[in-house]
C-alpha cells in the first residue's frame, strides 16, 4: 500500500510539473489540437450542467479557466470556483482580460469543500490524468448537491475505423511536432496522446460513473470519437 501510495503521489507531481511548463501556452496549443472545436464543446459542457439560477458551480482542474468564463457567459448570475492544482496554470488564467474568478488549489482526490456545495461540478481533461479515477470520481459525486449535475469533457479511446491510421499518426506525430515548435515541450505533447490512447473507452468511464453512484448518466463521442462528453446526475 505504501509503495502504490508513492508511486501515486510521483506520478501527481510529474503531472503538475508538465501542467506548469505549458500554462503559458496552453489555451493555444488547445485551439490548434481541436481546429477550434474546444471552444464549442465547452459551451457543450456548461449547457448539459443546466445551472440553476444563482447556483454554485465547481469548474474542476479549471486550468486557466476555459470552462468558467463559459459558464459566466451563459449563467452570469451563478456563482464559480476554479480548481486547479497547478499555481502556473491558474496564474495564467488570472493575466487573461475578463470576468473576475474565484480560483482554488485544490487536488481532485481530496477536495476541499463540504458534501453537497455545488449545484453542478465540471471539467475539462482533467479525468485522464488523475491517478486514481474512482476517488475523484466519488469526490465529485459527494460535493454535489442533491439532483446536482456532473459534466466531463475528456479525450477517449476511439473504435477501430478506417481512419484509425490517420488519428493515429495526427497524435503520435502531429501534435508532439506542434507541441516542440510552439511551446519547446515535446514530452509533453507525447505524454498528453499517450494518455489520451491508454485512456478508457467513453462505454468503460459511463460504466465508472455509475458505479460512483451517479444516475441518469450518458456521454456523446466528438471529433471522429477521440473525445467525449459524459453527464449525470446525484439522484436524492
Amino acid at each position: 500500500m505504501e509503495n502504490n501510495s508513492a508511486a501515486s503521489a510521483e506520478q501527481s507531481r510529474k503531472v503538475q510539473d508538465m501542467f506548469h511548463r505549458i500554462a503559458p501556452r496552453y489555451d493555444l496549443m488547445n485551439r490548434l489540437m481541436t481546429g477550434g472545436q474546444d471552444i464549442a464543446w465547452r459551451k457543450s459542457v456548461v449547457r448539459l450542467a443546466k445551472i440553476p439560477a444563482g447556483g454554485r458551480l465547481l469548474d474542476l482542474g479549471a486550468g486557466t479557466g476555459d470552462l468558467t468564463r463559459e459558464a459566466l457567459r451563459q449563467a452570469p448570475d451563478c456563482r464559480p470556483i476554479a480548481a486547479d492544482f497547478t499555481l502556473a496554470m491558474m496564474q495564467a488564467g488570472k493575466r487573461l482580460p475578463g470576468q473576475t474568478i474565484c480560483w482554488s488549489a485544490a487536488d481532485a482526490l481530496n477536495l476541499p469543500f463540504p458534501d453537497e456545495s455545488f449545484d453542478a461540478v465540471i471539467s475539462g481533461f482533467l479525468l485522464r490524468n488523475v491517478v486514481n479515477l474512482p476517488r475523484a470520481l466519488c469526490e465529485q459525486q459527494r460535493v454535489l448537491k442533491a439532483r446536482g449535475r456532473f459534466v466531463a469533457l475528456d479525450t477517449t479511446r476511439p473504435r477501430r475505423s478506417l481512419l484509425s491510421p490517420l488519428i493515429r499518426f495526427y497524435m503520435r506525430r502531429v501534435i508532439p511536432f506542434l507541441g516542440a515548435v510552439l511551446t519547446g515541450e515535446r514530452d509533453a505533447y507525447t505524454y498528453l496522446p499517450e494518455t489520451s490512447e491508454n485512456f478508457l473507452l467513453a462505454e468503460d468511464l459511463l460504466a465508472r460513473i455509475r458505479e460512483a453512484g451517479f444516475q441518469q448518466a450518458g456521454f456523446q463521442r466528438l471529433m471522429f470519437g477521440t473525445v467525449a462528453i459524459h453527464w449525470a446526475t446525484k439522484e436524492p
